[in-house]
C-alpha cells in the first residue's frame, strides 16, 4: 500500500503526517480520512479548488488530470506544474509527498 506524507501546513497538520493510503483513493480521501481538514467547498465534484494540492514526490503515479481539473486549476492559488485537486487525482502505486497551500481561493474557511 503507497504511503502518503503530507508536509507541515500551519493550521491543517503542523507536525506533518505520514500514513498509508489504499490504491485508487482520492487524495482528498485519503486526508480527510487521517483528520488533515482540507477544505473541499463543492464536496469533491470537481467545481472548485479549495482542495488543490502540490504533489512534491509522486506525480507521474496518479491518474491523468481531466480537462475540467485543469481549466479549473488555473484559478487556483500558488498553482504550480504538479498540482492536483486531491478530489480527483487518485492515489496510484508510488507513495506521494503532499503539501497543502497555505491559502485557498475561499475567504472563509467552509468548516465541513
Amino acid at each position: 500500500m503507497p504511503q502518503i506524507v503530507v508536509l507541515p501546513h500551519e493550521i491543517l497538520c503542523p507536525d506533518g503526517a505520514v500514513f498509508d493510503a489504499p490504491t485508487g483513493t482520492s487524495v482528498c480521501d485519503a486526508l480527510l480520512g487521517q483528520d488533515i481538514e482540507i477544505e473541499h467547498a463543492c464536496e469533491k465534484s470537481c467545481a472548485c479548488t479549495t482542495c488543490h494540492v502540490v504533489v512534491r514526490e509522486g506525480f507521474s503515479s496518479l491518474n491523468e488530470a481531466e480537462e475540467r481539473e485543469e481549466d479549473l486549476l488555473d484559478m487556483a492559488w500558488g498553482l504550480e506544474a504538479n498540482s492536483r485537486l486531491s478530489c480527483q487525482a487518485l492515489v496510484g502505486t508510488e507513495d506521494l509527498v503532499v503539501e497543502i497551500p497555505k491559502y485557498t481561493i475561499n475567504h472563509a474557511r467552509e468548516n465541513h
